[in-house]
């Protein structure tokens, strides 16, 4: 989309969110597009391969070329997914961390080692699953308590709340209303796949659905409007579709802001 991109008079949003990966050891000419983009408007990263709740060492190369990469293209916000993609290999997922006393304690601490290295605040995303891991707590529990003891921040990712509230027979509104307001950075909003009735595929390749649209007006109600993220990896209509998007995003917020106003 590069090219519609830089040829907009007016931008129809107010921040794009690059993986790093995807940029980091790219030619010349995809870093004159990211400088070009990143002239015209502000840069978040999400990463995909940190793996932090693995027990695989972190990697330490790795998150000095990011450092690199933040620093050179002065890019303040770094987040990544609560969950683990590592052990020998990369497995290419993102596998849910054990809601247990103990993997909190492994992954505050690795979140207090990115955070050292990088110079920044890691921000942490609530990740959808498909299969529910070892546990001692809730997962609700263990979101709270990997925020508290790491002192991190929350991307809140409202489909994966409404994802997981299907397919683990949850209530979404109540799960959000028991997170920390406090902790949220900024907000993912996609759309998915409705593979059966109790069972969803977060895709991000469609578009986002009434509930999940109402989940979002709650979720503001709860933690405020937060710059939220528009999410579509594969099957990418226009500029002009993604544009209607945007615009409830928009519409939502200015609803709530004039609800508190």
């Amino acid at each position: 989309m590069y090219q519609e991109l830089i040829e907009c008079d007016q931008l129809p949003f107010d921040f794009l969110e690059i993986a790093p990966e995807n940029w980091m050891n790219t030619g010349p000419r995809l870093q004159h597009q990211l400088r070009a983009l990143r002239e015209r408007v502000p840069f978040t990263t999400h990463g995909l391969s940190l793996s932090i709740g693995s027990f695989a060492p972190l990697d330490h190369a790795f998150l000095k070329r990011l450092k690199t990469f933040l620093d050179e293209y002065n890019i303040d916000l770094y987040s990544e997914h609560l969950s683990y993609c590592s052990d020998d290999g990369h497995l290419y997922d993102l596998m849910p961390i054990p809601f247990t006393t103990d993997a909190v304690s492994h992954v505050s601490q690795r979140i207090r080692t990115v955070s050292d290295i990088l110079e920044r605040p890691l921000v942490l995303e609530n990740v959808s699953f498909y299969a529910m891991p070892s546990h001692d707590m809730t997962e609700l529990e263990f979101i709270n308590a990997v925020l508290t003891e790491a002192d991190c921040g929350l991307l809140l990712d409202v489909n994966n709340v409404y994802v997981n509230s299907i397919n683990h027979g949850y209530d979404a509104r109540e799960f959000i209303a028991g997170l920390p307001a406090e902790r949220v950075r900024y907000m993912h909003i996609a759309g998915h796949y409705q593979q059966q009735p109790d069972l969803i595929i977060d895709t991000h390749g469609a578009d986002v659905i009434d509930p999940v649209w109402k989940l979002l007006d709650n979720s503001y109600q709860h933690v405020g409007c937060h710059p939220t993220l528009l999410e579509r990896d594969f099957n990418i209509p226009s500029l002009n579709t993604l544009s209607n998007e945007l615009a409830t995003i928009r519409k939502t917020q200015a609803l709530q802001h004039a609800v508190l106003s």
